[in-house]
């Protein structure tokens, strides 16, 4: 759950600052985002989850 609301998080700040950059367009961006809402709701969602978890996992583990 916390690695889940991190990734919200980031990825939200990371759309408001495209979007205050003029990078990307609010139409663009509702669509992302629409499109992302939508996605949660397949039957991907699963293994987007485990794959996001595997990621996650790998980078912890990395020791500097």
């Amino acid at each position: 759950m916390a690695i889940s609301l991190s990734v919200v998080l980031l990825l939200a700040i990371i759309l408001v600052v495209l979007l205050r950059g003029g990078s990307i367009k609010p139409g663009p961006a509702i669509v992302a985002i629409l499109f992302g809402f939508f996605l949660a709701s397949t039957g991907m969602a699963d293994d987007i989850q485990r794959f996001l978890n595997s990621i996650a996992e790998t980078i912890n583990s990395i020791s500097f």
